[in-house]
């Protein structure tokens, strides 16, 4: 067993002491980077990128080797890995992302879906091991996935970005076979983050991106509810050390109370809730992850550590608080501005654990 030379960002999920705020960046491998887009490049393609484990080993550690600062890295894969595993054939289509062969959109296709065999994603498993074992413990290694929900809206609609009215329309019109979608979904999601958790991944995260297009008694019935039966499925103990699960919905800020209550150890934050309230919110129960604007990455270094200090000082003393981006990186970043926010984080949370 590897000695895990930085657990910072595990004590903070834990709500446990820290001598500083840990950070990582959602999507912090990715097209932001030059030396990510010459491995994606040499791969051929971003399927590619995610199917090779030599190549999502290379992409991973890319952040880590240019930012000594993170304290985290997380799998490079995609959510759409497991649908793709489920028989819907996913295919990315250049400048227009991600894209099905077949929806399950009709009855017949829909009960059809089944928990596929994990060896279909094996590639992932293989990955997070390879990652594992070359970050040699220099910080902890996240695994993720998707939402039921968020998936469902995919393997419905075929493609992400819509005005999710296929559906809603199943949610409304049929509830059962967008039942029988997500539990089938989130059988599949157990399985799958167990299987990274076992390969080596030390913290896991559900990805809820599209849980804020729906109304409250819907977010509850189809989304959190699916979420509480993932996280209550998950191993929580690996290499004799707790591993902790965060729950993240964007746009889902309304729902704050709710979601401390379904189990998780973490819950993340988009940017349009202040961090100090949600804190208020939902008390001890939980530690939170967030919450700076990627979109502020574009500025000006001076706008950058305002912000980094703004919502250091919103959240205050004491521990329980990851350091994150509301959602992911964009590709135009600067990287020298992602490294203007990660001095920022080290240099202004250490006062808030005196």
């Amino acid at each position: 067993m590897q000695t895990l030379q930085n657990d910072t960002f595990l004590r903070a999920l834990s709500r446990q002491p820290t001598d500083y705020t840990p950070v990582w960046m959602m999507r912090q491998a990715g097209r932001y980077l030059p030396e990510y887009r010459e491995s994606r490049k040499t791969a051929g393609s971003f399927l590619q990128l995610c199917k090779s484990p030599d190549f999502a080993t290379e992409v991973t550690l890319q952040p880590l080797d240019r930012y000594p600062l993170l304290d985290a890295s997380i799998l490079f894969s995609d959510i759409l890995t497991v649908p793709d595993a489920m028989g819907l054939g996913l295919y990315f289509e250049e400048g227009e992302g991600p894209k099905f062969e077949r929806t399950a959109s009709d009855e017949a296709s829909i009960r059809a879906l089944k928990v596929p065999d994990m060896a279909k994603l094996q590639y992932v498993f293989d990955a997070v091991g390879q990652i594992r074992k070359t970050i040699n413990g220099k910080v902890p290694l996240i695994g993720f996935s998707g939402s039921p929900w968020t998936l469902a809206t995919y393997m419905v609609e075929g493609k992400g970005g819509t005005d999710f009215l296929n559906i809603k329309k199943m949610a409304y019109a049929r509830p059962d076979l967008l039942h029988h979608i997500l539990e089938t979904t989130a059988q599949t999601v157990i399985q799958y983050l167990n299987a990274q958790i076992a390969a080596g991944a030390q913290a896991v995260m559900i990805f809820d991106s599209w849980g804020g297009a729906l109304s409250h008694n819907a977010y509850i019935e189809f989304s959190l509810s699916y979420m509480q039966k993932i996280v209550a499925g998950l191993t929580k103990n690996n290499d004799a050390r707790k591993v902790p699960s965060i729950v993240f919905t964007k746009g889902g800020a309304m729902w704050l109370e709710a979601q401390a209550e379904i189990g998780a150890d973490a819950l993340g934050l988009d940017w349009a809730v202040d961090i100090g309230q949600a804190r208020n919110r939902v008390g001890d129960k939980v530690a939170l992850q967030g919450n700076l604007d990627p979109a502020i990455l574009l500025s000006m270094p001076e706008a950058i550590e305002k912000e980094v200090a703004n919502i250091l000082a919103s959240y205050g003393k004491g521990h329980g608080h990851v350091f994150n981006l509301g959602h992911g990186i964009t590709q135009w970043t600067p990287p020298e501005n992602a490294a203007v926010m990660l001095e920022a984080v080290r240099e202004h949370s250490k006062q808030y654990h005196q």
